[in-house]
């Protein structure tokens, strides 16, 4: 297994997979010179299963990352097609992406596909795991997705009439696979010192060009101050978000509507802070200070060309580039530790950084419905409290 030569990305990104409905798949010399039998009808397959998501960038992005996976696995670890998979395979798969081979891992996210000559060809450097410095370790978290993705996938095989039983559902021991916690994961957030790093990193650069970078800081604001996803930046077939959706209500105040993960609506108190950042924002683009009712100007503007930005990668790579900037000069100001922690950082611990920031004076019900959680105890986990108090009892418990 370790000899095994790290495969291709068997999908291109949302904006570039073409539709599979309407330009079926004729080959796939392209991907793997040695496909098992059935395998073009997997292909197949699995792409409709994917694009079918595409309504929402995120559960594209995880439906795409496991199927992707899995057929790696399949076509060449297995050498099976999907109608070999039986019960004992998927233990087997599990196991695979618990530790897979270190040729399948990178270091770092790198695009998968770049464009040459206007054609798009697989980036050698693009690797389906990615396990920074340290030894690869599959998260929990990544087996529930790995085991939900899946038994999604074989039941949409079945309704398709290519398979008579989901192997996931007929496993009876995924518990050996799957841990239960006592307590809930810790929220992988910023620390206030990072945060006030990262913010001054963008607002430096916005000094340097503001041409470009005011947009960096709102989005920056906008992630930490109003909860917001990824996903709620960007277009979408799903949702375009504009300037229109900063709405004055009759008391004068002033909300967000946005729609978020599992295609729910829901609008976001904007404080004052944030409103400020919108204004300033709004007078770098040469708009007026406030949005008029029904403002169709995108929310995110494309620096070059018209219209929204509509790749979560493009705000990722604008989110990193002041995850940089704040660990460079942490480091240079002695802070070595947190800057290295910093590198681990993602846009989504943003998001969870401006939670549990308000958790702590803002009533739990009202940081609940801004985040959209779907209960109380989702929010819950953000409230560091009771764990800092248990810490603090322990401290000075004696041995001898």
């Amino acid at each position: 297994m370790s000899a095994l030569k790290s495969p291709v990305p068997f999908f291109d990104t949302l904006e570039e997979m073409p539709n599979p409905f309407k330009n079926p798949v004729t080959d796939l010399a392209h991907l793997l010179s040695d496909a098992p039998d059935d395998a073009l009808s997997d292909y197949q397959h699995a792409s409709e299963f994917i694009y079918s998501y595409r309504g929402s960038p995120d559960t594209f992005s995880t439906y795409r990352r496991e199927i992707e996976h899995f057929l790696h696995w399949c076509w060449l670890v297995a050498k099976k097609s999907l109608k070999q998979i039986v019960r004992e395979d998927i233990e087997e798969y599990v196991e695979f992406t618990r530790q897979p081979p270190a040729q399948w891992i990178g270091r770092k996210n790198v695009p998968r596909y770049l464009d040459r000559s206007g054609e798009r060809s697989p980036n050698p450097e693009w690797r389906p795991y990615i396990g920074g410095e340290g030894e690869f370790v599959a998260s929990q978290a990544a087996i529930q997705s790995l085991f939900s993705v899946l038994s999604s996938f074989f039941n949409f095989l079945i309704q398709e009439n290519q398979l008579s039983a989901n192997p996931v559902a007929q496993m009876r021991q995924k518990s050996k696979f799957i841990r239960k916690h006592q307590a809930q994961n810790k929220i992988r957030r910023l620390s206030p010192l990072q945060w006030e790093f990262v913010v001054d990193a963008a607002e430096n650069l916005a000094r340097e060009q503001p041409q470009v970078h005011e947009r960096t800081l709102f989005i920056i604001n906008a992630l930490f101050a109003m909860y917001l996803r990824i996903s709620e930046l960007v277009e979408t077939p799903r949702w375009q978000p504009q300037m229109g959706h900063f709405q004055l209500d009759q008391e004068g105040n002033w909300w967000f509507q946005t729609v978020g993960k599992g295609n729910k609506e829901r609008e976001i108190s904007v404080s004052d802070a944030m409103l400020e950042s919108l204004k300033r924002y709004r007078k770098s683009r040469e708009l007026p200070a406030l949005p008029s009712p029904g403002e169709a100007s995108p929310l995110i503007h494309k620096t070059r060309g018209k219209g929204g930005i509509s790749s979560t990668r493009q705000i990722r790579g604008i989110v990193q580039t002041c995850f940089d900037k704040a660990a460079d000069a942490m480091r240079r100001e002695g802070f070595v530790e947190e800057a290295e922690r910093l590198a681990d950082a993602t846009v989504h611990w943003l998001r969870h950084t401006g939670i549990s920031e308000d958790v702590k004076h803002r009533p739990r019900e009202h940081v609940r419905d801004d985040a959209g959680h779907g209960s109380s105890a989702i929010t819950d986990r953000y409230i560091d409290v009771e764990r800092a108090e248990r810490h603090a009892s322990a401290r000075n418990k004696r041995i001898r």
